[in-house]
């Protein structure tokens, strides 16, 4: 199966290198056609996000080299990116394509952007022409599993307990929690949850906001708001702070923490990448998630869930690729069945005799029997009874 990609992403590369080879839709609508007409490419289709930059390949020849194609496009030089790119081949790159679209292969884990701009870029990709119905139906696959990911797991980038280690650890740094003050920078599942752990260990608990809107923002029983851009201020003082927020950006850096007059005595972080900048701190505690002791281990029974799920439809893909592939051999049948039929001596009365119904008879029993003649090596009754069953369908309608 002669479908590749290369790409790189901050698995492998930082961002210099990654922004160097990075593409905005303007510059994937004037490259992607170029690629398109290189020889022996089929079909091609570019991810293009923060993060990573991918470019998928359907073609006629293993000679093709998916990272030249990537480099020339992006103007860089392909010595310098041979080391840190990947370039994948066949069943490894499909794999990689629905674990990026769902999400596995994210800076945030699960993150619920991605397949978003998966669907997008198989989308411009047709749109320029450059989706051949290979690519087309392998990308649709994949969003089709990220989609049952999101509805049939809870695929999430920091297990839940970290909340609860992470208040545990805090009553053992700062003793008993009643009546001291806490500030929560985020209120996503996350956030929420230690917020309210921690009202519940008795914490005056203020949540920082970016908006708010009436009836559509939930904040945890017992909780003060507090405007995000104003979270230094609401800090000074604290005895608490915990950082949950999906942002690839710290929420606090290393200066504004040393600026704070009165800093709080704890800090826990618990996003993933991490919100609050690693440093060696004057009477401040950092405590990050390998310090909580939290590992993506604790996601095993969702991630085999996923997999599972996303096994399913790369099955569905083989399924048709493999028919796909069939096409040829399926029409040389029909024009050999023909044949073979209209040289039959037994039809020549039934001709004469115009016996219609017995010549629709003889044609498909005969035909039927040249089929499984030549598949009776490696047919099952099973898969005998499920052909039967989807010949059945409609019938009597």
């Amino acid at each position: 199966m002669n479908i590749c990609m290369a790409g790189i992403d901050f698995h492998c590369a930082d961002l210099a290198k990654r922004e160097a080879i990075s593409f905005v839709t303007g510059q994937v609508e004037h490259v992607l056609p170029q690629i398109q007409e290189t020889a022996g490419v089929l079909g091609c289709v570019l991810i293009a996000t923060c993060n990573r930059t991918e470019l998928y390949l359907h073609t006629d020849s293993k000679e093709i080299d998916p990272l030249v194609l990537l480099t020339r496009a992006a103007h860089v030089p392909l010595a310098a990116y041979r080391e840190v790119a990947v370039v994948r081949w066949g069943e490894d790159a499909i794999s990689h394509l629905f674990e990026v679209a769902a999400g596995m292969q994210s800076q945030i884990f699960g993150d619920d952007q991605i397949v978003s701009q998966v669907r997008g870029a198989i989308a411009l990709s047709r749109k320029l022409g450059c989706a051949d119905s290979v690519l087309d139906t392998l990308f649709r696959c994949a969003v089709t599993g990220s989609k049952r990911v999101k509805t049939e797991t809870r695929l999430v980038g920091v297990p839940a307990s970290a909340a609860h280690r992470g208040v545990a650890r805090a009553q053992e740094i700062l003793g008993a929690l009643h009546g001291k003050r806490a500030v929560v920078i985020g209120n996503g599942e996350m956030g929420r949850l230690a917020a309210s752990l921690l009202y519940e260990a008795g914490c005056q608990v203020t949540v920082t906001l970016r908006s708010y809107r009436h009836g559509e923002t939930v904040v945890p029983a017992g909780c003060a708001t507090h405007p995000y851009d104003d979270r230094c201020r609401i800090i000074e003082g604290a005895d608490l702070v915990v950082s949950a927020t999906t942002s690839p950006h710290y929420t606090l850096c290393r200066e504004q923490i040393e600026g704070l007059e009165y800093p709080p005595a704890l800090m826990l972080d618990l996003a993933m990448p991490r919100d609050i900048e690693d440093a060696a701190y004057r009477n401040v505690t950092v405590l990050n998630l390998d310090a909580l002791g939290t590992s993506e281990d604790e996601n095993a029974q969702e991630r085999a869930a996923a997999s599972a799920i996303l096994a399913q439809e790369k099955a569905e893909f083989y399924a048709w690729y493999e028919y796909r592939k069939a096409l040829p051999v399926i029409a040389q049948m029909k024009d050999t069945a023909l044949m073979r039929v209209r040289h039959d001596r037994s039809f020549s009365a039934l001709y004469t005799e115009n016996d219609i119904d017995e010549l629709i008879e003889l044609s498909v029993y005969k035909t039927i029997d040249m089929l499984l003649g030549g598949l009776k090596e490696g047919l099952t009754a099973a898969q005998m009874q499920t052909c039967l069953d989807k010949m059945q369908k409609g019938i009597g309608k």
